[in-house]
This record gives structure tokens, sequence and C-alpha cells, in this order.
């Protein structure tokens, strides 16, 4: 048996993502995206911390904004980091390999912020699964 790391998230952004570059250059976005759940008798939200690395960093810096869904697909990292007074502390976060814009145009380009759900134009259905960008895409219908 092999191991897998795999998660996939739905969710919408609790701020803006935080953009920053490292000291060799690659563009790195932090953001947390709220995923809801329910159970028996009891629902709640869990605030899920999601990095992106390189070209999907920067596509996130420009398109993702507060309140936008998206689905996020990556790995999940525990990594061990000292603070300025040199104490261990670690974080948990997705490591994002994909990321795809998910609700309507206007709730994309920001122009349904504050509008009512109904309001906002949709867009095309996001695919059940995204299609890796390498992956040649068979649009025949098998039925």
């Amino acid at each position: 048996m092999s191991d897998l790391n795999r998660c996939m998230f739905i969710g919408r952004l609790g701020a803006d993502p935080e953009m920053r570059t490292t000291q060799g250059g690659e563009a790195v976005a932090n953001f947390r995206i709220a995923c809801g759940w329910k159970g028996k008798g009891s629902e709640g939200t869990e605030w899920v911390p999601v990095v992106a690395f390189g070209r999907l960093a920067e596509v996130c810096g420009e398109f993702l904004r507060k309140g936008s869904q998206v689905y996020i697909g990556g790995t999940f990292r525990t990594r061990k980091w000292q603070d300025r007074d040199g104490n261990d502390r670690w974080t948990t976060e997705i490591v994002a390999r994909e990321m795809q814009m998910l609700g309507g145009r206007r709730e994309r380009d920001g122009a349904g912020q504050g509008a009512p759900a109904g309001d906002a134009t949709p867009g095309p259905a996001p695919a059940p699964w995204p299609v890796p960008a390498d992956e040649p895409f068979n649009d025949d219908i098998p039925f």
C-alpha cells in the first residue's frame, strides 16, 4: 500500500490573499478559506489555511478577493519555524497545486459584492474535477 496526501476543499476566502516573494523571487500567496460542515444536529465552519507558490500564487493574488468561492486541490503540510523569541512553532496548511474559481462572473469580478445571490450572473458550471493543464481534454460524450 502506498501513501496518499491529497486534499480538496471548496470554500470562500476570508480576506484578500496576502502576497509576498521569496528571497529567490518566487511569488507566494497566503489566504484562508471557510469551509462549512454539517453533522448530526450540529454544523460549523473550519478555516483552512492555504499557501500557493509561483504562477499559481500570482493568479490567486490577481483574481481572488474576500468572499470569492474557490476549489483548492493540494497537499497537507505541517512545517516548523521559530518566532522572534526563538520559540519553536508549527504551522499546518494546504499547499495548493490547483485552484478553480467558482461562482458567477459578477462575483469573480467583485461587482456582486453585497448583492443578493440571485442577482449574480451565473458563469459556466465548473467541471466536477479540474483537468490538469498538461492532460489532453476529450470533449466527446461517452453515451
